[in-house]
């Protein structure tokens, strides 16, 4: 099989979660793993790869309701690449998108890498120096489809808050009735209402799990990072204001971030 639909990001918004939670639904059958990055970093693998991490049609045939199938790699919405890759090979999938405020978004990106020994800057440091990081990344993929681009796949704290100019590229692919876009505080902090919306996008059956978790990777409790000092919260709420505010243009909602 293709997937019917693709959680496409953003990182650090709760996609490990929502992979979980559809995994579990009787009228899904996922990947075999949630990030297989086809359509950014293993695209040169081709078709025949991709098709193999998902379940064979007679599978899919053999219950009593027709199921669906998808796989989630938050790296899809960021990679310059990926919306007209997944276009030509299927333009009928459905999209969802995750998105949280970009500023604690950014820091908790930045946590993550610290936790993992990727990232030996400071996190003003590693905000100042992500532009020259990133400077030569959309060359290097345009050139080479098996670029892996890990500077712009671990260093992108700021880049990938900037939601507005991501999603228009994947606009400019699918229709916006294919693309869910669904705020990370209601995920978790209405989590119900939250999936019942997604399993009607999806055409899902109605369906919970006995009880919803966070899957995300949170660290080890023992070894907390410090909170984001206000002044780089201040600067950062001063540099996404506009584009926030593009964000909720573009899709008709206002999330309320902070300015």
């Amino acid at each position: 099989m293709l997937p019917d639909f693709l959680v496409i990001g953003a990182q650090r918004c709760g996609t490990s979660s929502l992979y979980m939670y559809l995994s579990r639904h009787p009228h899904v059958l996922p990947s075999l793993r949630k990030e297989i990055e086809y359509f950014s970093t293993r695209y040169q693998e081709g078709e025949a790869w991709y098709r193999a991490h998902f379940p064979l049609e007679v599978r899919m045939a053999s219950g009593r309701h027709p199921s669906q199938t998808f796989e989630a790699t938050p790296d899809y919405l960021l990679h310059p690449e990926a919306p007209g890759r997944a276009a030509r090979l299927i333009p009928a999938a459905r999209l969802i998108l995750l998105v949280r405020d970009p500023v604690t978004r950014a820091y908790s990106h930045y946590q993550h890498n610290r936790r993992l020994g990727q990232e030996p800057l400071s996190f003003e440091d590693a905000l100042d120096q992500e532009e020259p990081r990133l400077a030569s990344e959309a060359e290097k993929i345009r050139k080479d489809p098996s670029y892996q681009a890990r500077p712009l796949r671990r260093y992108s704290y700021a880049t990938r808050g900037r939601y507005a100019e991501q999603l228009e590229r994947w606009l400019a692919h699918f229709e916006p009735e294919q693309v869910l876009i669904l705020g990370s505080n209601d995920l978790f902090g209405q989590t119900a209402p939250a999936f019942d919306r997604i399993q009607r996008f999806l055409g899902l059956p109605a369906w919970q799990p006995p009880r919803f978790r966070n899957y995300s990777y949170l660290g080890r409790p023992d070894s907390p990072l410090p909170p984001l000092q206000d002044a780089l919260r201040r600067r950062l709420a001063r540099e996404f204001a506009e584009p926030n505010q593009r964000f909720y243009d573009l899709v008709g909602k206002d999330f309320g971030w902070q300015t």
